[in-house]
C-alpha cells in the first residue's frame, strides 16, 4: 500500500472519529432484565438515561430483587450499546483492514 494514501486514510478515518463521538452521544438503547419488569436506557457512551420499573415490583419484601433487576438491565443495555459502537466503528474504519477487536483510542 502507498503511504500516501495511508496516511489520506488515516486523515479521513480522523475527521470520521470527530463525527462517531458525537454519534456515539446520540445513540440511545434499552436493556430489560425479568422478563421486562425493569428498563434501563443508556446512551452509546454507557450514560443511564432512565428506567423504568413496572409497579408489581415496587414492594419493599422484593427490594432486593428489584435491584438486581436493574442491575442486569444496565448489563443488557450496556451489551446492545458496545455491538451499537463496534458498528459504528466498522463503517468508520472500514477501509483500513483493521484486525477485527482492534479498539481506537477516543
Amino acid at each position: 500500500m502507498d503511504f500516501m494514501k495511508m496516511m489520506k486514510q488515516a486523515k479521513d478515518m480522523q475527521s470520521r472519529m470527530a463525527g462517531l463521538q458525537d454519534d456515539l452521544a446520540k445513540i440511545e438503547v434499552s436493556g430489560a432484565a425479568g422478563a421486562g419488569l425493569v428498563t434501563v436506557t443508556i446512551t452509546g457512551k454507557g450514560e443511564m438515561k432512565g428506567v423504568r420499573i413496572d409497579p408489581s415490583l415496587l414492594k419493599p419484601e422484593e427490594g432486593e430483587i428489584l435491584e438486581d433487576l436493574i442491575v442486569a438491565a444496565h448489563r443488557d443495555a450496556h451489551a446492545k450499546a458496545e455491538a451499537a459502537i463496534a458498528e459504528k466503528m466498522a463503517e468508520v474504519t472500514g477501509g483500513l483492514g483493521l484486525p477485527s477487536g482492534f479498539k481506537l483510542p477516543f
